[in-house]
């Protein structure tokens, strides 16, 4: 657990007394809070709030850790932006956990290619925690999956990728041509993490629903032994995996939508941040297989799954 960023957290809900209104000021999703606050109490072993449909109040413990709290990170926030001031040409960015390495090297040498004096530092965190980050100004530019609901965030283009079904090869259905949703009832589902994709994860089981298919049991990862095991089925990019059957779905119902997202910079730095867009977008496209919305995409094999080859 990242102490002095739940530190923070819970700074921000003691100063608004409002989960809501704490969840809009760290530019996040009202639950992911609730539960990062919880795996606070949980880790030090105290109650630091107490809850009801009305209010929210500090307990006894709450009030005598908010002082030490409020220094802890102040002086955290001052290491960083001393820190920041002898970085010099460093672009800290956000990537996906799933998304491939040939990716995320094509997106370093890209960029080094017209910024040879600036140095990217990727950091692998899911939607949820970049927004955080972004918010604490621990990253300056992230790739998010979209739906994503943070106030004070910009976006750069929206790239789409559509998704196929990833099923172990001795599964039934990997000699179908396209398989219907519906055809999937039966089979459980390895999705991201809901607590770090939570609009992903929420858009996505509303479609399957809305084509027929409720999955037994909802499994969350990144890697895919559940699927080669044959245990489970995964949407994804086309791949060419051993073990694994990659089969398009009908209608394409299911599809990734990702995007840059940064908040307000100023100087050199806003130069950087939209170079580093732009060469984003340049890069899913060819690398990745991501179009324009509305535009059909290249067809091409990857052999890493993951949220784009």
């Amino acid at each position: 657990m990242d102490l002095v960023r739940h530190l923070r957290y819970f700074v921000v809900v003691a100063e608004e007394l409002h989960f809501g209104n704490a969840a809009i000021r760290l530019g996040m999703a009202q639950p992911p809070l609730s539960q990062r606050i919880k795996r606070l109490e949980e880790e030090l072993g105290v109650r630091l709030f107490d809850r009801s449909a009305r209010q929210v109040r500090l307990t006894e413990a709450g009030r005598l850790l908010l002082g030490e709290a409020r220094e802890i990170v102040t002086r955290v926030e001052r290491l960083r932006e001393l820190a920041r001031h002898g970085e010099g040409g460093l672009l800290r960015i956000g990537v996906p956990p799933d998304l491939a390495a040939s990716v995320i090297a094509a997106l370093v040498a890209g960029f080094r290619r017209t910024n040879p004096d600036v140095r990217l530092v990727p950091a692998e965190n899911w939607t949820a925690d970049q927004v955080a980050a972004l918010a604490e100004g621990t990253i300056d530019v992230g790739l998010v999956r979209h739906p994503v609901s943070a106030p004070g965030l910009e976006f750069g283009q929206m790239l789409v990728q559509p998704q196929g079904v990833l099923l172990a090869e001795d599964d039934p259905l990997a000699g179908a041509g396209e398989v219907h949703l519906a055809d999937l009832t039966g089979r459980e589902l390895l999705m991201p993490p809901k607590e770090g994709e939570p609009g992903w994860h929420a858009e996505t089981l509303a479609e399957c629903r809305r084509h027929g298919y409720v999955p037994g049991q909802v499994h969350q990862g990144a890697g895919l032994g559940l699927v080669l095991a044959g245990q489970a089925v995964a949407f994804g990019p086309r791949a060419d995996v051993p073990g694994l059957a990659w089969r398009p779905l009908l209608g394409s119902p299911i599809a990734c939508r990702l995007s840059t997202a940064w908040r307000a910079v100023t100087g050199q730095r806003k130069d950087w941040v939209a170079e580093f867009s732009a060469v984003a977008v340049r890069t899913l496209k060819e690398s990745a297989g991501m179009s324009e919305e509305g535009v059909a995409p290249a067809r091409r094999i990857s052999r890493r799954p993951g949220m784009v080859a």
